[in-house]
């Protein structure tokens, strides 16, 4: 399977990268290893062949394509919040390095999600238990979820939201830290960036995973 998820490689490279990963041309295309001993049926050689002739030309949809385009005024909005809450925090005091790198990483994990994501995932993760998922330069995995056409519209809301909230009002958060909360407080606030950035975000998503997940595999 091709790194962004898309595509697949060039048949004239799936034996060297067979060979390469130390797995068969099906167990590469399968995305699964298979039991020696376990013969491979019928079944099996057709799920291989459809992957390789259909997995190329599934091109969903991104983000930007869709229609309510509008919805991005509120990330907007959220970005322009957490920037004042950035230049107050600058000048008036709660400004940290650890604030500056999560806004930013909520901020262009945001804009991919807002505009470049897939509205789609492949078929092949309706398939198969994929917790992964590669796209452009993006990387993401929740273990323990499988990802799916079920649940994966609530996965890209809730990213959505959580860089939204983490961008508008952590900026906020630091700036009220440093005018009302004892100078000793202070010191928690990289530990609270840490949890809100990292927690915030994966622990809504296995939730919204496993309550939307969905998966059927083939018997």
């Amino acid at each position: 399977m091709g790194e962004t998820g898309l595509s697949i490689p060039d048949t004239a490279l799936l034996i060297p990268l067979a060979d390469l990963l130390g797995v068969t041309v099906t167990e590469l295309l399968l995305c699964r290893r298979c039991p020696p001993a376990q013969p491979i049926t019928p079944d099996t050689v057709e799920q291989v062949v459809k992957t390789a002739i259909t997995y190329p030309d599934q091109k969903a949809q991104r983000a930007f394509q869709v229609g309510g385009r509008w919805k991005i005024l509120w990330f907007l909005a959220a970005l322009a919040a957490g920037a004042a809450g950035l230049y107050g925090c600058r000048h008036l005091g709660g400004w940290t390095e650890s604030l500056l790198v999560s806004y930013m990483l909520a901020a262009v994990f945001g804009a991919y999600f807002w505009l470049l994501v897939p509205m789609r995932l492949p078929d092949f993760y309706d398939q198969h238990r994929i917790s992964f998922f590669y796209d452009m330069t993006v990387r993401m995995s929740i273990p323990g979820v499988a990802l799916n056409n079920r649940n994966w519209p609530a996965i890209v809301v809730c990213i959505r939201v959580w860089a939204c909230l983490l961008t508008a009002f952590l900026p906020l958060l630091h700036l009220a830290a440093a005018l009302l909360a004892p100078a000793s407080w202070l010191a928690f606030l990289d530990t609270a960036d840490l949890i809100l950035l990292l927690g915030g975000l994966f622990i809504p998503l296995y939730i919204v995973g496993k309550s939307n997940a969905s998966f059927s595999s083939e018997k």
